[in-house]
């Protein structure tokens, strides 16, 4: 399996996986409108189809991008020997923020921005996990801190999250307590501040979390740490919910599989079914920017190739619009939704910029 491939099996297994005890609440469900092909649904939108490698050769993998063109990724240097963080112009041009030898396995990930602040981690073999910054117009990056406690990331866009001047992230507490502790540091540098908070949670749009991230059970409440206030799921029987603070992904299981994904709020209203039996959780946030479901559909060759199709179902309008019968790896942040067709000889990363629909 190919590394684009790993990637994509892995976010859908972590948005889908756990349901394997769900069964079907006896309630009536009303299907999407009819599907539209991507120009006629948003003939506006921000588009771009771009090269998977870099002019100077290396394959190049997108962390996160700006608009439809420009993004912040990762590339090996063309002698081999280091890793590249490298902010990645819609001329192809590139700039380099960082660099760490290969020896190490270096890995950049979470990343996250806001306005001009771009934050990342940085992690290496005999090093603790590193926190750093930098302006993407310009400048020196910035280490923030490397006292990241035990964090844990699950792939989503929230993994960092950038409000009221600082940066904060969830860390399990040591082993064997119940507890989760939401850390922070300010974006121009100090002491890392710890808020314990009983319980596995995980971090989603400020100042909310969500429990359940890695149990059967799914989200069963959201807390909002300003007010100190927690906000009950609402069920209509054994579901596997997935929510943020304001949409919940719900996957509902018959005797025979999976059934159908529903949509709804916290509290039970506006639910609404999505998908069929066909598809799954195509990332593992739910309604990117409040309305856009990304959903995979697998085919009948989807096995052999490693590949599946890929939708989203728009909110606003009620409709589910074809984005790609083929994708191999579905990303998302910034408002910016990107995956990958071809293979390591033929690489090409497409992109949609969500903010523009």
């Amino acid at each position: 399996m190919t590394p684009l491939r790993a990637l994509a099996a892995l976010v859908v297994a972590l948005a889908a996986g756990a349901a394997l005890l769900v069964f079907a609440p006896d309630k009536p469900d009303t299907a999407p409108a009819a599907r539209m092909g991507l120009a006629a649904a948003w003939p506006r939108a921000q588009r771009a189809d771009l090269p998977g490698n870099l002019r100077d050769g290396p394959i190049y993998h997108p962390g996160l991008f700006l608009d439809a063109r420009t993004s912040v990724g990762t590339a090996p240097s063309p002698d081999g020997t280091a890793e590249r963080l490298l902010v990645r112009n819609a001329d192809e041009t590139v700039r380099e923020l960082r660099r760490r030898p290969l020896s190490g396995n270096p890995e950049f990930g979470a990343f996250t921005i806001t306005g001009d602040d771009l934050v990342w981690t940085e992690s290496a073999d005999g090093t603790p996990l590193e926190i750093w910054t930098a302006k993407v117009a310009g400048g020196p990056a910035r280490r923030l801190t490397t006292d990241t406690g035990n964090a844990v990331f699950f792939g989503s866009q929230w993994d960092l999250v950038l409000a009221d001047g600082r940066v904060h992230w969830a860390a399990a507490a040591p082993e064997g307590e119940q507890v989760t502790e939401i850390r922070s540091v300010p974006l121009t540098g100090g002491k890392v501040t710890v808020r314990e908070e009983p319980g596995t949670w995980a971090l989603t749009t400020w100042p909310w979390l969500t429990n359940g991230g890695g149990d059967q059970s799914g989200t069963t409440v959201l807390r909002n740490l300003a007010a100190n206030k927690d906000t009950p799921v609402r069920t209509t029987g054994p579901e596997l919910i997935t929510c943020s603070a304001t949409w919940c992904r719900v996957l509902v299981m018959n005797g025979e599989g999976l059934a159908r994904i529903d949509l709804m709020h916290p509290d039970g209203t506006a639910r609404r079914r999505v998908a069929g039996s066909a598809a799954g959780a195509a990332v593992p946030d739910v309604a990117v920017l409040d309305r856009f479901e990304l959903l995979s559909e697998t085919g009948p060759d989807s096995d052999l190739t490693g590949t599946a199709g890929l939708l989203i179902y728009d909110l606003k309008t009620n409709r589910t619009v074809d984005i790609s019968p083929a994708v191999d790896g579905v990303f998302t942040r910034n408002g910016v939704a990107w995956w990958a067709t071809g293979d390591q000889d033929n690489l090409v990363w497409h992109t949609l910029d969500l903010r523009t629909v």
